[in-house]
């Protein structure tokens, strides 16, 4: 009898909770075999404030997955965000020992690019390889066995915030489970949304989602950049409550099927009316869906703007993106979005939706689930590693790992 592999991915946002169950399949595809969702109250800005809440939504979401995966969940891949997030890029140089690179010479290089200044309430999330340069010789992808006297290793290194860190994990460990992997959320979004192609060329991917709005940088085959902005798609919504004079609840329903960010779109019937309801026993009133642009699209632009500025901050500018600007996360959904990204940056843009993927309907396969199914493939890459392919989450064991070795430091330490 074949063994069934089994791998989860957890998306806390600040607007709703994802669980995802998939089973690996013998090509090495994953197999989407259960998902749970559930509103979520316990986050502001990417960065939980009620532990309680939040594990309660997580609960519910897990649950629901597992109810439809039929299988018990006992570990999962989450992802992180939040203004706390910071990135940086650094190099280290090493002697090669023998003349040939192996694996210890590569594993010196990275931990010599690790000896950086970071604040010390904050602890190192990622360190991502860009490029290994051997001798003088640039854009090595794999040196080991090349002959040489001195590699230098440059890496994009990732640090987050230790009691935000905490805080998810409390989270987690009160629905019984154990995090595998945490992973910035804007790598998750990238690794399912772009393609090779574009990351060579350079891009720009853009999750806009309920609190944050997470950025990610590609350039030659690499991450470059990473930053979140505390601005996103719940501004959004309170705009819109406000302007309408509706509950906040109907402000959010009419931004997702009726909401559209520039007032000119092609195909689009914009004198549409929507109704809005409105505050205490007052009627419900008709508004035409061009009004709704008046509100949305002004925000809409200054979270764009603001992801612009970052860029020129960082030292990216617009000539460095020659693939232009991938949207995601819920926002991304806005009728006229990609118009006024290309407006705004000078550059194509387009809206990033994950890959066909089995047991994946087309509700489920958009840019909102962009974060969950990156992790999910995160999850598998993880579970590869560790030469399991994924095991059954209900009796799951687990070695030592780099997230491991952070929870010693916190125990330690806090």
């Amino acid at each position: 009898m074949v063994r069934k592999h089994y791998i989860s991915a957890l998306d806390i946002g600040t607007s709703k909770v994802i669980a995802l169950i998939g089973e690996v399949q013998e090509d090495n595809g994953i197999h989407i075999i259960g998902i749970g969702q559930a509103p979520s109250r316990g986050l502001k800005a990417g960065m939980v404030t009620n532990i309680d809440a939040t594990a309660q939504a997580i609960k519910q979401a897990v649950g629901e997955a597992e109810l439809m995966a039929d299988c018990k969940v006992g570990s999962v891949t989450t992802g992180i965000a939040g203004n706390h997030i910071r990135s940086l890029n650094s190099q280290g140089v090493v002697k090669i020992k023998d003349g040939e690179v192996t694996q210890a010479d590569i594993d010196r290089a990275i931990e010599t690019a690790k000896a950086v200044n970071i604040p010390p309430d904050h602890s190192i999330l990622h360190t991502v390889v860009q490029e290994y340069i051997i001798d003088n010789q640039p854009g090595v992808r794999e040196p080991i066995g090349m002959s040489g006297v001195r590699l230098d290793t440059r890496v994009h290194i990732i640090t987050g915030a230790v009691t935000a860190l905490q805080n998810i994990q409390k989270c987690i460990t009160r629905c019984n489970l154990h995090m595998d992997q945490i992973m910035l959320q804007p790598l998750a979004s990238g690794q399912a949304v772009l393609t090779e192609d574009e990351k060579e060329l350079g891009v720009c991917v853009i999750d806009i989602g309920g609190g944050t709005t997470d950025i990610a940088v590609y350039t030659n085959g690499a991450i470059r950049h990473t930053a979140v902005i505390p601005v996103a798609g719940d501004l959004i919504t309170s705009d819109l409550a406000q302007a309408l004079r509706t509950p906040y609840s109907a402000a959010e329903y009419i931004k997702v099927h009726h909401g559209a960010a520039h007032a000119d779109i092609a195909g689009e019937d914009m004198d549409e009316m929507v109704e809005v309801p409105s505050v205490g026993d007052r009627q419900p009133r008709q508004i035409a869906r061009r009004s709704l642009s008046t509100v949305i699209g002004p925000r809409v632009e200054e979270i764009l703007e603001l992801v612009q500025h970052e860029l020129h901050r960082s030292g990216f500018y617009e000539d460095m993106l020659t693939s232009g600007i991938v949207l995601t996360g819920g926002a991304s959904m806005l009728a006229g979005i990609v118009d006024l990204a290309e407006d705004i940056f000078g550059l194509p843009a387009r809206v990033g939706v994950p890959p066909e993927m089995p047991g994946v309907s087309e509700r489920i396969r958009n840019p909102r689930n962009a974060t969950v199914i990156g992790l999910l493939y995160a999850a598998r890459g993880d579970a590869e590693n560790s030469g399991e392919g994924g095991t059954p989450a209900a009796s799951r064991e687990h070695g030592e790992s780099w997230f491991g070795k952070i929870k010693e430091w916190l125990r330690d330490n806090f």
